[in-house]
């Protein structure tokens, strides 16, 4: 492909999928930068955001994912709560994105990611958008769900067995793991893993595989939990991921955490893959 129609291609895409946002971007970076902007309508949307192994919802969620765990690129991941939202992400879905990422990147980085969030729905509704709200979750714990008791009054028992639940789903050998690891040295770091899943991984209003994509997002753009993104492709290939769905996180992390990042994922993903056919 030459490079006109890179350009073309690109644009296409960043008008579909960031919209209004991203051609404010472009414009901003026009006169200080042009050829930063060639290389982001270019590599990010013609070469990248084109490829079609992955729908554009995951790969909107991957990227909310990745940004609010990164914590420091507000701007744009301003432009992708857009974009989530022009391909089809709920309000909802989006509020889960970012508060699956507490267990991840801790509560600062959701806290600002949220805020981002109220702003760029207040700018959508001026602008006359109307998103759509979306399910909330039928199994949340805490007060004021009129749907399910209140979870938050049970017991530690009770979190402990719906988090253990939530967990294996993902890899009905990992409380196990966990407890063996850990039960003596430290029960409490057990007890709170678990409890993050019945709060957050049991909730029922985002689909599990949409789960997976974000926490493996996050944890290849971090890039400090090598062992931790092992469990979650495993993870993600256990709920119906493909090998394939995996590497295009992998491809489109190059363009939001940089090339080391990528491939220190994908050399995770290739571990994974070889375990997993030794297993068969």
């Amino acid at each position: 492909m030459n490079a006109e129609s890179r350009w073309e291609r690109g644009y296409k895409k960043l008008l579909e999928v960031d919209g209004h946002a991203g051609e404010t971007v472009k414009n901003s970076l026009n006169e200080i930068s042009p050829d930063l902007v060639r290389y982001i309508v270019e590599y990010a949307f013609g070469d990248i955001y084109c490829r079609d192994g992955l729908d554009l919802k995951s790969k909107e969620i991957a990227v909310v994912a990745a940004l609010t765990a990164m914590g420091n690129a507000q701007p744009q991941l301003k432009v992708h709560l857009n974009g989530a939202l022009n391909v089809g992400c709920t309000i909802n879905e989006v509020k889960e994105i970012i508060l699956q990422m507490s267990a991840y990147s801790g509560f600062p980085t959701c806290i600002n990611a949220m805020n981002a969030l109220r702003d760029v729905l207040q700018e959508r509704s001026a602008r006359g958008i109307a998103d759509p709200v979306g399910d909330a979750p039928t199994n949340a714990a805490g007060p004021g769900n009129a749907a399910t008791p209140d979870h938050s009054a049970g017991s530690d028992a009770d979190r402990y067995a719906r988090g253990a639940q939530a967990l294996s789903l993902l890899d009905d050998q990992q409380v196990a793991r966990l407890e063996q690891a850990y039960a003596d040295f430290s029960p409490h770091l057990v007890k709170l893993i678990l409890s993050n899943y019945a709060d957050v991984y049991a909730r029922d209003n985002l689909d599990k595989k949409y789960r997976q994509v974000a926490t493996i997002a996050a944890l290849t753009a971090l890039g400090n939990a090598q062992p931790q993104l092992k469990f979650h492709i495993h993870a993600g290939l256990n709920v119906g991921l493909e090998a394939a769905q995996i590497i295009e996180i992998m491809l489109l992390m190059t363009v939001y955490a940089g090339f080391p990042a990528a491939i220190n994922g994908t050399n995770v993903l290739k571990e994974v893959l070889q375990e997993r056919n030794r297993e068969r």
